[in-house]
């Protein structure tokens, strides 16, 4: 019994002893195993947590990088890579020096893809803790202390527009960067940049702001403004006055600067609210956008996609390991039906007035020209505009920033073929039919009060659709659509395009043949049949219109993007009658051809071309002296197969012109033929 209690208590005492062991272990077993504290520390990053992430490091890790210090590198290049979704996994975990040492791989994405590798790390056990001996390396292993992590921008190109023959209407190319070297401005440096804010438009104020700024020293080139690579006489002059240098800078280039603003538009720096609303498409905030015109149109397919590159360098500046790359992407070239002599020419013609050209091959619908004026240079926005041009050509009352071409107007009496057109279309009138009036002037009956209808001038012979063409007679063409009425004459008009959108990569306004009323009355159907009422009309639709009477009543669809031997698409088949379509063109071609047509002065020898002239009374009522008149001139040859061109002008306040808006037009379309 004495053994058995002696067994007992040794077997009582060996376990109390190995409760005090093991309690020993445990209390100075670490709160943490060490594969535990590297996660969590890697978790930190993905939450940016860098201050976190200090705390992790051993003391001697720390004596050899302040919290400031540590916090600013690591904030640096995980946010500089835009680093997530960091993960790693341990693939060994072994005993070194009384230290841990942990094997594991590392992946993470960034702004150039995806970065793996295979990574190792010690870890040390301070009171209780397993503690990181931290260095750069932890970050990427080929990083040293002392050597960076370099991000670089691969910049996209934008692509270029060209014109149907190849040549740029826009491209990236050279422009002159003018600037200031302060240290050399010499003794009159006020009366210098006096002259400099003279000669570049910038004013003295935001002259001095750039040279105050705080990286400029005496031998900085302060950069002041951009000009364009061949106004050598600006740069000469510039030149004379010391301390300004001129360089070579990148820059957007319109080579037809003016003559296509419009059309073409231009690009410039992206703004807060549309890096906002893209923030989806990789643009940044020093990205350029196009702003107008085809720049913005197609801007998706023209913008160049940046790509990044991330490596490691040394102190000396060398590349040590590149970690990841993500290849830029140049933009599309985009390649016009844009004809640039007709473009030009017909510019040049109408750069001072306010007015339009549609120019379109009637039997393919490439548009040749698109020409608005006045007008802007394309090259002035993206060689960066001053408030005071900005300003002037904001405020100018001839609305310079006004596209016209994409705008709808009242077409006068270029309306009258249509009007004829649907008439002989539906069976309502036929061409020979003499409608039997006298004067130039008529109603129907009493019960249209005061009002009748006027035409300019009379004329001998019958009142019948070649001659309302000839003369261009309104009170034929009233009399025609009251013949068609309402109802057939709207379907009539509905059927080729009033009230809808036509397909195009700028923003056409809708053709309409009324407000929102409607034609509500026999006086207005009567207006309407000779152009004017509430009628408004888009020129590139007209165009399209005008190509039904080339097509044997086929409506062309216009097209503005080159394609090699493309077929010809119709915007609305069977818009008139064959036999309708081609007697409005042999009625046209008379009104050129023939002494008494309202266009003789456009006939060219060895050239058909059949033609219509047209004004447009813009008055709200018979006391309105301020609203003007339209003139207007449409016409297309005939004969040429790809060679026809087909011709839509309009130029505003033609009231008090001596040769009347169409005969205007006509001797600048002419240039065109002679």
């Amino acid at each position: 019994m004495k053994n058995k209690k002696v067994v007992i208590g040794i077997i009582t005492a060996i376990l109390i002893i190995i409760a005090i062991i093991v309690g020993i272990i445990v209390i100075n077993m670490p709160k943490e195993k060490p594969e535990e504290v590297l996660n969590t520390y890697f978790s930190y990053i993905n939450e940016q947590n860098y201050e976190g992430m200090y705390e992790f490091l051993s003391s001697s890790s720390k004596e050899n990088i302040n919290q400031e210090d540590f916090i600013a590198r690591n904030k640096n290049i995980y946010e500089g890579i835009d680093s997530s979704n960091v993960k790693i996994n341990i693939k060994e975990v072994t005993n070194e020096d009384k230290k841990k040492k942990i094997t594991y791989s590392e992946e993470m994405v960034t702004s150039a893809g995806n970065i793996d590798f295979d990574n190792e790390v010690y870890l040390e056990k301070e009171d209780k803790e397993y503690k990181i001996d931290w260095s750069s390396k932890l970050i990427f292993p080929e990083l040293e202390n002392d050597y960076k992590v370099r991000v670089e921008t691969l910049s996209g190109k934008r692509g270029s527009i060209l014109d149907r023959d190849g040549n740029a209407l826009a491209y990236d190319g050279l422009i002159s960067q003018v600037g200031i070297v302060p240290g050399k401005l010499g003794d009159n440096k006020e009366e210098n940049i006096n002259k400099i804010s003279e000669l570049t438009g910038v004013s003295v104020e935001t002259i001095n702001n750039y040279l105050s700024a705080s990286y400029v020293k005496d031998d900085t080139f302060v950069p002041i403004k951009k000009v364009s690579k061949d106004d050598t006489q600006l740069k000469e002059q510039l030149l004379q006055i010391p301390g300004v240098l001129i360089n070579d800078a990148q820059g957007r280039v319109y080579p037809l600067g003016e003559e296509a603003g419009h059309l073409i538009g231009y690009v410039q720096a992206i703004n807060a609210e549309e890096l906002e609303k893209y923030a989806d498409k990789g643009y940044s905030s020093t990205s350029l956008i196009g702003k107008s015109g085809l720049e913005q149109a197609y801007e998706d397919r023209l913008r160049g996609t940046d790509g990044v590159k991330i490596y490691i360098e040394d102190a000396e500046g060398e590349i040590r390991k590149e970690l990841a790359q993500q290849n830029q992407q140049d933009g599309e070239d985009i390649q016009l039906t844009i004809d640039s002599d007709i473009q030009t020419k017909l510019y040049e013609q109408l750069k001072n007035d306010k007015g339009l050209f549609v120019v379109m091959q009637p039997g393919t619908g490439e548009l040749l020209a698109l020409v608005s004026t006045p007008t802007f240079d394309s090259n002035d926005f993206t060689l960066g505009m001053t408030n005071d041009q900005w300003n002037t050509l904001n405020s100018d009352v001839n609305k310079p920033l006004y596209n016209r071409f994409i705008q709808r107007y009242c077409p006068g009496s270029t309306f009258k073929a249509i009007t004829g057109a649907i008439g002989l279309t539906t069976g309502k009138i036929s061409a020979d039919e003499d409608l039997g009036y006298t004067g130039t002037s008529w109603q129907k009956d009493s019960s249209w009060g005061d009002y009748k209808v006027t035409t300019l001038t009379g004329y001998n012979g019958p009142k019948n659709l070649l001659n309302g063409l000839l003369h261009s007679d309104n009170i034929y063409f009233a009399q025609t659509a009251l013949r068609i009425g309402t109802s057939t004459f709207t379907e009539s008009l509905d059927k080729i395009g009033f009230n809808q959108e036509i397909e195009f990569p700028l923003s056409l306004a809708k053709s309409q043949y009324a407000n929102e009323e409607g034609i509500n009355s026999e006086g207005k159907l009567a207006d309407t049949g000779f152009g004017q009422g509430n009628l408004l009309v888009n020129p590139i639709h007209m165009a399209s219109i005008y190509s039904s009477f080339y097509n044997n009543g086929n409506m062309i669809k216009p097209y503005i993007e080159y394609e090699e031997n493309k077929e010809p698409e119709f915007l609305v088949e069977n818009a008139f009658s064959e036999e309708s379509a081609n007697t409005i063109k042999e009625d046209l071609i008379q009104v050129v051809e023939n002494p008494e047509g309202s266009a003789n002065d456009m006939k060219v020898n060895g050239i058909t071309i059949a033609g219509k002239t047209g004004t447009a009374e813009l008055k709200t009522d018979k006391n309105d002296n301020e609203s003007g008149t339209l003139g207007w001139f449409d016409c297309f040859t005939v004969g040429n197969g790809n060679s026809d061109m087909l011709v839509i002008g309009m130029v505003e306040n033609i009231q008090d012109n001596a040769d009347g808006g169409s005969h205007y037009l006509i001797k600048m379309i002419r240039t065109l033929f002679e």
